[in-house]
């Protein structure tokens, strides 16, 4: 299944880029020159969830971003299971393609658990990692567990598919600033279908479902990415990932690291603040 959106150029004024991927056909951007930055969203969101991030930083690095099989522009493929494992498997063959060297991953929510498990497969080729408001270890938190009991019900799993309850609902409740009917779109017009919201409906399970994954990179991010420079930038107000529950542990994995926080973010941090998370990169790895 292909996505028939043409985005706004004037909100997202990037080449659409293509790479044949083993499980499906995989949209992604390519801008800039320098130091390679490679860019993981969570859900619902997509490449576009970057876009003012990477307009503030192509004039010093080379900025991929890419959209997951069942997100964004990329296809649907059928047979493809929306696994973190095989997202991570399918970012992980385009980081080989483009034969990324010295890079520095960005991970968002579900961007974080997938960037770890691109990076601990490559870690000689990690320079450093910038984590936001997420985490790679098995959730031990009620509030995620009962998200993911409650988004794996037959009733939400239909508001999910029929009703694009995440992009409807959470997209405007994880934001500070109000997104305008236009950026709206770009979310809601990639996701036009409930076939084409089987990636989005997977994710909330994949909270349990991925704990052997979890599970292995809360031993392998801190032993072989933790001596990495590593740069937080957390929104203080998210409902999600609050700091005074995750960022300890992401402290004690990275010694080496930096915190920003951003006092008015919630959630979706690239969308409230994302001036602040590019002047932090730049004075992180800039």
């Amino acid at each position: 299944m292909k996505i028939d959106f043409t985005p706004d150029p004037a909100l997202y004024p990037f080449e659409s880029r293509w790479f044949d991927a083993s499980a499906g056909r995989v949209h992604y951007i390519d801008e800039g020159s320098g130091p390679p930055m490679l860019f993981c969203h969570g859900n619902p969101t997509w490449s576009f969830l970057y876009r003012n991030i990477v307009i503030g930083l192509r004039d010093r690095f080379r900025c991929i971003a890419v959209d997951y099989l069942g997100f964004g522009l990329s296809d649907r493929p059928p047979g493809f299971g929306y696994t973190i494992e095989e997202h991570a498997q399918v970012v992980g063959e385009l980081v080989d393609h483009l034969n990324l060297e010295d890079l520095v991953t960005v991970g968002q929510d579900w961007g974080g658990p997938i960037s770890m498990a691109v990076d601990v497969g490559r870690a000689d080729r990690i320079r450093g990692v910038v984590l936001g408001n997420t985490w790679f270890w098995p959730t031990e938190a009620l509030r995620m567990k009962m998200f993911s009991l409650v988004m794996s019900t037959r009733l939400m799993q239909r508001a999910i598919l029929e009703k694009n309850f995440f992009v409807e609902r959470l997209v405007p409740n994880g934001t500070a600033r109000h997104l305008s009917p236009r950026e709206m779109d770009h979310y809601r017009l990639v996701q036009p279908s409930p076939e084409a919201r089987r990636g989005v409906a997977e994710m909330p399970k994949q909270i349990r479902a991925a704990a052997p994954l979890l599970q292995r990179l809360s031993r392998d991010v801190p032993a072989l990415l933790g001596p990495k420079p590593a740069l937080f930038v957390w929104g203080m107000k998210d409902f999600a990932f609050p700091p005074r529950l995750n960022l300890p542990r992401m402290q004690a994995a990275f010694p080496d690291h930096v915190l920003t926080e951003l006092p008015r973010a919630k959630h979706y941090i690239q969308e409230d603040a994302p001036d602040l998370i590019a002047e932090a990169i730049v004075a992180r790895f800039g």
